[in-house]
C-alpha cells in the first residue's frame, strides 16, 4: 500500500556474526552475536515513530542486549537495556555531555562531551 510504512525489522540492521572478528564475546547476546545496536536520529517527519518507538520494539523482540538512541532533537542519549518479551525493562535517558555507562554485556564508559558540538 503506498504511503503505508512498515514496522522495523532489526533483522536487516545486524552486522554478520564474523563482522566484529577478534572482539571477545560475552553473554548474553542477540540473534547473530548481536551485543548492541545505535541508533542516531535524522531530522525527518517520520524519525520520533521510527527511531523512539518502532526500532526499541524491534531490537527488543529481537533480544538485542542493548540499544542506544543519539537523539539530535532532543540532545539526549538514551540507553535501553535488559530486552523481556518484546520490552526493554531499563530505559536511561541522559544529556549530552554526560558520561554514561553502557551495561552488560557491552560494559563500557562513553564520554558524551563532544556531541554538545554537534548540536544543531
Amino acid at each position: 500500500m503506498e504511503g503505508r510504512r512498515r514496522r522495523h525489522d532489526p533483522r536487516h540492521d545486524r552486522p554478520p556474526a564474523d563482522g566484529c572478528r577478534g572482539l571477545r564475546r560475552t553473554r548474553p547476546q542477540g540473534p547473530d552475536g548481536a551485543l548492541m545496536a545505535v541508533e542516531i536520529t535524522s531530522h525527518d517527519r517520520d524519525t520520533d515513530r521510527r527511531d523512539r518507538i518502532d526500532k526499541p520494539v524491534g531490537y527488543a523482540a529481537a533480544d538485542i542486549p542493548v540499544y542506544l538512541l543519539i537523539d539530535r532533537d532532543n540532545h539526549t542519549l538514551t540507553v535501553f537495556s535488559e530486552p523481556q518479551d518484546g520490552r526493554y525493562q531499563q530505559i536511561s535517558p541522559h544529556p549530552w555531555g554526560a558520561t554514561v555507562e553502557l551495561p552488560a554485556p557491552v560494559n563500557i564508559t562513553l564520554d558524551t562531551e563532544k556531541l554538545k558540538d554537534y548540536a544543531d
